[in-house]
């Protein structure tokens, strides 16, 4: 599984949000008298509609762009609500001793690793800033050294590619911007290339998808992890079927099908999007 496709499925979203944010950004800030809009996308498209006899829809294109600025703002606040009520639960749990122990194992002075006592087994990384691998006496009691150093592996992965604040990025994008529908497949399809690059990151570690293959099918055998209401990257949450295919057959490729109805709709949105901003520029 390439790297460049994971790059690809990452910044072609947020590219494509930035543009339509900013734009309504500055639309904002001009209705408040703070900056000029006269080349603002927005304007543009009042302008248009104006000029084609619609200017009555210049209401409904505000209440879209208030209520896509209003709900990216309620989405980073519950978000960052979410996530501070789960690091204080998640405190609250703590081993001292086993986390201690564990970041002396694996990460030598750091303390990157926070283990808690629960018997559900859990393994995610979470965490924007500074993200933590996260895992439970569960998923200790569950699994041998082998297969949990699999586990760390592949968390460890995800830690150093910051996934947790990448996946929360291009999810609020998706959530936000859904009158662009192809988003949300390209939000999908990070999520499962990150879990296969994690997932031969872990193999590389150990020279065998043995101990990897066994903890992922422990994990599934458990039941799956309860969603939790903030951005995370869970061990045996997502893509389980590509990432079983991947390690039976690590050198098959696995398809990329972009889905034909999202991309035109996108695509109709892209181009009335140029077609304003040509408008304003006439």
């Amino acid at each position: 599984m390439s790297k460049r496709r994971a790059t690809i499925t990452y910044i072609v979203p947020l590219a494509i949000s930035s543009i339509i944010f900013v734009q309504m950004g500055l639309y904002i800030l001009s209705i408040m008298g703070i900056w000029n809009s006269k080349y603002n996308l927005v304007v543009a498209c009042h302008s248009l509609l104006k000029a084609i006899g619609l200017s009555s829809l210049r209401y409904a294109l505000d209440l879209l762009v208030f209520y896509t600025v209003l709900y990216l703002m309620w989405k980073i606040g519950s978000q960052l609500i979410n996530s501070w009520n789960l690091k204080r639960k998640f405190k609250q749990y703590q081993d001292i001793t086993l986390t201690n122990d564990f970041n002396l194992m694996y990460q030598k002075e750091r303390d990157d690793i926070v283990v808690i006592s629960h018997p559900v087994p859990l393994a995610i990384t979470m965490g924007f800033i500074k993200p933590k691998i996260v895992i439970s006496t569960g998923v200790i009691n569950l699994l041998t050294e082998e297969e949990l150093r699999s586990v760390i592996s592949h968390e460890f992965y995800h830690y150093r590619n910051r996934d947790p604040l990448k996946v929360f990025l291009i999810s609020l994008c998706a959530s936000t911007m859904w009158y662009i529908p192809i988003l949300q497949w390209f939000t999908q399809q990070y999520r499962i290339i990150q879990e296969i690059l994690a997932d031969d990151y872990a193999i590389k570690r150990q020279n065998t998808p043995v101990y990897l293959s066994s903890a992922l099918l422990k994990m599934i055998k458990v039941g799956k992890q309860h969603k939790m209401p903030f951005a995370y990257v869970s061990f045996a949450d997502t893509s389980v079927n590509y990432r079983i295919e991947y390690i039976l057959n690590p050198l098959k490729n696995i398809e990329w099908k972009i889905p034909k109805k999202e991309s035109y709709i996108s695509l109709f949105i892209f181009l009335l999007i140029c077609l304003f901003f040509i408008y304003a520029l006439a």
